[in-house]
């Protein structure tokens, strides 16, 4: 849980719109793809350096710049430049420690999301910021690492597939969004069935590593809900937004994905109650273990206290014992032991003690 607050020691006694990169380095080298597009063309290239992008500020195509890695302060900084981003815009790029939000800034739209993927092998979500400018023609997006799940969206301007191509900016931005959270019924369906595999090894065989499994888990689970929230309130605030940059034909998309968020949501949430639930059965396990081996040893004590205390009594070394020196007194001895124990054993089943 440390991961969600990223240290800022590298920012204190900044002043407020700094840029400085807070977060891991996830890519080698800073890639930038463009694509350009209208409903009868599509225009796709590598771009070497910012000033390529420049002529495609004001076209009227819908214009997609996308970075990979933001390690390299000075591309996001000349890039924000040629897009009059607000210092401050750039410095929440920069900061991958983000909660998810929906800023409008009046001639840009910013918002922040999280891209997720789970590996089973570490039992943990891996998590990456996303940061998108919706601007007037144009949709810039920032990513930490290489590798996304925008690739469908691309092969759909690609294609021209539904209505991407026939669409503006705004349209492009809930392409974006939407299979991003896409990926998050993925990820917690993968999620889903190692809690079931969790829940086959509680109800067959519950060990010590179980317990740490789930509390793993748990903790994961925790992560991704702190996470999520805050979108569905950014994706209702980009739905009510009072912006000439997102259009009233692009609200019925909004809901639906609103909608979808709200899933993600209940699904994360019951999660959340089955690996507490899981928690407390384990706990509840052990403690009926420990109760049915307390029991079997109560019995056994139970047993033998009194055969040890007669035991002990005719192994004291007084001269003057009577029993000591009768006949039948070892038969009689054993002929005690054998009746009291074999009647305790009796009446503990009788009991269903045992």
């Amino acid at each position: 849980m440390l991961r969600v607050f990223r240290k800022q020691a590298q920012t204190a006694g900044l002043a407020p719109g700094s840029l400085v990169h807070i977060g891991e380095k996830k890519a080698e080298k800073v890639a930038i793809t463009l694509i350009d597009y209208d409903e009868t063309a599509v225009r796709e290239k590598e771009i070497e350096s910012i000033e390529e992008c420049v002529p495609y500020r004001d076209t009227p195509t819908v214009t997609w710049i996308n970075i990979d890695g933001l390690h390299e302060v000075d591309i996001i900084e000349k890039l924000g430049t040629h897009y009059n981003l607000h210092s401050l815009t750039m410095e929440d790029i920069l900061h991958t420690g983000q909660r998810p939000k929906m800023e409008d800034m009046d001639e840009y739209i910013f918002l922040v999301l999280k891209m997720y993927s789970y590996d089973k092998e570490a039992e943990r979500i891996w998590s990456e910021q996303i940061s998108i400018i919706l601007g007037a023609g144009f949709v810039l997006s920032f990513q930490e690492a290489e590798g996304d799940t925008f690739n469908a969206v691309r092969d759909r301007i690609r294609k021209a597939k539904g209505r991407i191509r026939r669409r503006g900016a705004d349209y492009l931005v809930y392409a974006l969004v939407d299979s991003i959270v896409d990926e998050y019924f993925l990820v917690l369906e993968t999620f889903g069935e190692e809690i079931q595999t969790l829940e086959r090894e509680l109800t067959e065989d519950p060990r010590q590593e179980t317990l740490h499994t789930i509390h793993n888990m748990k903790q994961e689970i925790v992560f991704l809900r702190k996470t999520v929230w805050p979108l569905r309130e950014a994706i209702n605030n980009l739905e009510r937004a009072e912006s000439k940059l997102v259009t009233d034909a692009l609200t019925i998309f909004l809901r639906d994905l609103y909608d979808h968020i709200v899933q993600v949501i209940d699904v994360v949430e019951t999660y959340q109650d089955v690996l507490t639930g899981m928690q407390d059965l384990y706990l509840s396990s052990v403690s009926n273990k420990m109760n049915e081996v307390m029991k079997v040893l109560t019995i056994f004590a139970s047993i033998f206290i009194p055969l040890t205390f007669v035991a002990g009594i005719y192994g004291m070394n007084f001269e003057f014992m009577p029993e000591l020196k009768w006949r039948w007194s070892y038969l009689v001895f054993w002929a005690f032991i054998v009746t009291g124990g074999g009647g305790m054993l009796v009446y503990f089943k009788r009991k269903k003690w045992l």
